[in-house]
């Protein structure tokens, strides 16, 4: 039997200027000790930078761009078999693969050190949009162990 809670779904709610779910889900991965106006004025500064130079219409395409390159589709689990722990691939689930690609790159805008914070988003989030950066190295290497260790893929359940 499973250790762990059952997880129940919480409500989606959208950010204040654009009323979107996804920049919603960015300021809170940004936030620490509870300070949202802050995390709030950090991605609303580096979507307007991320914007500056570009002609398009929707100011969140860069965002969407950027989140769906730097999505993993599989990632490996540690399965324990008979003594020996494998890496076993398993294909992410949608909600998971959003989140995994915001906590990378406010990961990597953090080790930025030197520049603000809302600068140092701003670059990750271009960087990503175009196909380059840590983040997008980050799920390079998450594919890569996934594809060496497909041998061990029928350990998944």
């Amino acid at each position: 039997m499973s250790r762990r809670k059952r997880t129940y779904a919480k409500p989606d709610y959208s950010d204040a200027r654009y009323e979107s779910p996804l920049v919603a889900r960015l300021i809170s991965k940004v936030m620490r000790d509870g300070k949202k106006s802050t995390a709030e004025r950090i991605v609303y500064a580096a979507i307007d930078r991320v914007n500056q130079g570009a002609e398009s219409v929707d100011p969140l395409e860069a965002i969407n761009r950027a989140i769906e390159n730097a999505k993993p589709r599989v990632e490996v689990k540690s399965r324990r078999v008979g003594g020996a722990t494998y890496q076993v691939p398993l294909e992410v689930t949608g909600e998971r693969q959003e989140s995994l690609a915001m906590r990378w790159m406010v990961t990597a805008a953090r080790k930025r050190k030197g520049t603000p914070m809302h600068v140092a988003l701003s670059n990750e989030l271009r960087d990503a949009a175009a196909n380059t950066g840590s983040v997008i190295r980050k799920r390079d290497e998450t594919h890569k162990m996934a594809q060496a260790n497909r041998a061990f893929a029928h350990f998944r359940w």
